[in-house]
């Protein structure tokens, strides 16, 4: 009696450790999967905020130009001579923090 009880917890304890086993497998393949999608995620992100630097440079220097702010797409507002001021005073203050360092 004391040596099926003791077999059959050998046994579950057998299945315990292959279950254990393969959960960490699964566990190891979802961090790699993990990893990846994180790493992919910020290089979109990265690509993303590229994207919306080289729009506001190229609405910014449009906007200088002359261009009518129609043809673009953009409503007037957005282009206003606060806004282009605004854009000058934070690109000084960049290389102002620059030259500190």
């Amino acid at each position: 009696m004391v040596a099926d009880q003791l077999s059959k917890v050998v046994d579950k304890t057998v299945r315990l450790i292959e279950l254990c086993s393969v959960l960490q497998e699964e566990n190891d393949l979802l961090k790699l999967e993990n990893d990846s999608l994180s790493q992919l995620l910020e290089n979109a992100k990265n690509k993303n905020a590229e994207l919306e630097e080289k729009l506001r440079i190229m609405t910014l220097a449009r906007s200088l130009e002359g261009k009518v702010a129609d043809e673009l797409g953009l409503n007037e507002k957005a282009l206003d001579i606060k806004q282009k001021i605004t854009e000058f005073v934070r690109e000084i203050d960049k290389c102002i923090v620059l030259l500190k360092k």
